[in-house]
């Protein structure tokens, strides 16, 4: 099955986020059992070439999904190109932008996208495959983290082609004037917001969760794509912990 029918169905799926450039680092998850990692070239140093070198160590054995540096076509089309297996693109705030996301990720018919002789595509030798199966094998998420995207939900789940959406809880606080301050009463108004109007249509719901706790709550609310944490927090979170034992 593929990863986009596995998160539509609603399967919980647990991943962290990637944020060094480092081989060595996705084998290590790799061999943690995560069910996804989340590529993250938004807010990291990883470039479209060090993406491509982690999916090639992750191929075949743990999906990934690559958070695009922008929402803009290039940058779609790019980690498309590469390998993922779906793309999470930030900043997502209307109905217009979920579906121009989808008509750069799709090829025609069903969108714009343009066609490239990529890793994803075999480098042109399993390009016909792979074009006659893109539109229904890779997955669409689009980040709800800015109040505009939160009061134009509705238009944003009535938009085809969208999988799930993906709560940013940080800059959703930022939107509101709060950063940082995720348990502030608007805030958890409008993280309620966005599982209550997506269960509604039975849209999947993810989320960013810096600790367990955090993690915990999000799937107690039905979040069922979570990024738990990122692969530097857990390396400094584990380091610590291990040292102050011995101290």
């Amino acid at each position: 099955m593929s990863f986009r029918n596995r998160l539509r169905s609603g399967e919980k799926l647990i991943g962290t986020l990637v944020t060094l450039p480092s081989p060595e680092v996705v084998e290590i998850l790799i061999d943690c059992d995560f069910d996804w990692l989340f590529l993250d070239l938004e807010h990291s140093a990883i470039s479209t070439r060090d993406a491509q070198r982690l999916l090639q160590v992750a191929s075949g054995k743990t999906p990934c999904l690559v958070r695009t540096e922008s929402k803009d076509e290039t940058a779609i089309r790019k980690a498309l190109d590469i390998g993922a297996q779906g793309i999470i693109v930030p900043q997502v705030n209307s109905a217009e932008e979920a579906a121009r996301v989808v008509t750069y990720a799709q090829y025609p018919p069903g969108g714009s996208r343009s066609v490239g002789l990529g890793r994803a595509q075999g480098y042109g030798l399993k390009f016909k495959n792979y074009i006659e199966n893109a539109n229904e094998s890779l997955a669409i998420v689009v980040q709800i983290e800015h109040i505009d995207g939160v009061r134009n939900l509705q238009g944003i789940l009535d938009v085809p082609g969208i999988d799930a959406v993906f709560i940013g809880p940080y800059d959703l606080s930022g939107s509101l004037g709060k950063l940082g301050q995720l348990h502030d009463p608007e805030v958890q108004q409008a993280i309620k917001t966005v599982f209550t109007e997506a269960k509604k249509c039975g849209m999947p719901v993810g989320a960013f969760a810096a600790t367990t706790d955090a993690a915990s709550d999000f799937i107690a609310r039905g979040a069922s794509l979570l990024a738990f944490a990122t692969d530097a927090l857990l390396l400094g979170t584990a380091a610590k912990k291990e040292l102050g034992c011995l101290k």
